[in-house]
């Protein structure tokens, strides 16, 4: 008796995090094409902290530049300032942050959070009622577990949950791993904006390797299956 192959996982889609954003001038001006350039689900937008009122003139400015290219503008923290500037959620950083924010995003708006450093954590997070799970992120003293760690989460995750998991890719290697390890997004930021050929062209090749990576594992799939 034939047995049903699997179905193929989605291929996993790019989450692009901005560089932390003063003067938006710039990132406005580059944000079209960039999003043009790739299959980007999301943007995380990282501001840096000033006064409330003109953090959301920021937001409200970039806004539309995502949204307009299919994407969703998700603010790094300030929950409490995604309705007010037009955003469509927020990440937010350890299960306390979640849960604080859950009131002020749900159920119309995006809530994600990192900061998982257990495996409880995660499972919490995910009963919380969390949009995504992220892995793979800088502590607050810059260290990261290593990518051989993150993939298991991701696995982990991947086998046995169905919130999406998105990994956190410090290089374009690593952007390949978690495709390929079952990350359904991958976080991508500074690498690509300190690429000397340009945050586009980087973009544009961090997609074809996540592409790369997904079809390699769904033919090594077929393979077994077969």
């Amino acid at each position: 008796m034939a047995t049903n192959p699997a179905p193929q996982r989605p291929l996993p889609r790019l989450y692009l995090a901005t560089p932390e954003v003063d003067d938006p001038k710039d990132l406005l001006a580059l944000l079209p094409r960039l999003l043009a350039e790739a299959d980007v689900a999301a943007v995380l937008l990282r501001l840096k902290p000033t006064d409330l009122r003109t953090m959301i003139s920021r937001i409200k400015a970039l806004a539309p530049a995502v949204q307009n290219q299919g994407a969703a503008l998700l603010l790094d923290g300030h929950a409490e300032l995604v309705a007010r500037a037009g955003a469509d959620g927020a990440h937010l950083t350890g299960i306390e942050a979640l849960q604080d924010a859950l009131p002020t995003l749900k159920p119309d708006r995006i809530a994600g959070v990192g900061g998982l450093t257990t495996r409880h954590d995660s499972m919490a997070a995910g009963e919380l009622g969390a949009d995504y799970v992220l892995f793979g992120e800088p502590d607050a003293s810059g260290q990261r577990p290593s990518v051989e760690a993150i993939c298991e989460r991701l696995q982990w995750w991947d086998e046995l949950f169905e919130p999406p998991c998105v990994g956190f890719a410090g290089s374009r290697d690593e952007a390949s791993e978690f495709a390929a390890a079952g990350a359904d997004f991958v976080l991508v930021g500074d690498f690509i904006w300190a690429d000397p050929r340009g945050a586009a062209a980087a973009l544009k090749e961090a997609g074809r390797t996540i592409r790369q990576a997904h079809a390699a594992g769904s033919g090594k799939a077929k393979a077994e299956q077969g």
